[in-house]
């Protein structure tokens, strides 16, 4: 419960540290990212609580974030990099909690 909360929080500091301007449209982006974790249908089961989602389901693989560091360089497409490539790093520290550090 505690991971799912940071997907929302995370997100909004980040918003109001860097997009003060604008924070609460980008906060709205930045938390879409949860968006990423429709590709836990594809999984058997859907949640595992001991399974890592990094390199697992493929919205979070290495190739894809890959793909999410490319979208930081068009500004059209820089505030949702940011959003997916935050997300990585949340569902990577509910990795380093499983007691695993380097995903296969």
């Amino acid at each position: 419960m505690v991971h799912a909360f940071l997907h929302v929080l995370v997100p909004g500091v980040v918003a109001l540290l860097f997009y003060r301007p604008r924070w609460r449209r980008t906060w709205l982006i930045l938390a879409a990212a949860l968006l990423l974790d429709v590709d836990h249908v594809l999984a058997t089961p859907m949640f595992d609580a001991g399974r890592c989602s990094i390199n697992y389901h493929p919205l979070h693989t290495y190739w894809a974030m890959g793909n999410y560091g490319f979208m930081l360089f068009p500004p059209i497409t820089r505030v949702w990099a940011v959003g997916f490539l935050l997300h990585m790093v949340l569902d990577y520290a509910e990795c380093w909690q499983l007691g695993i550090i380097w995903p296969q």
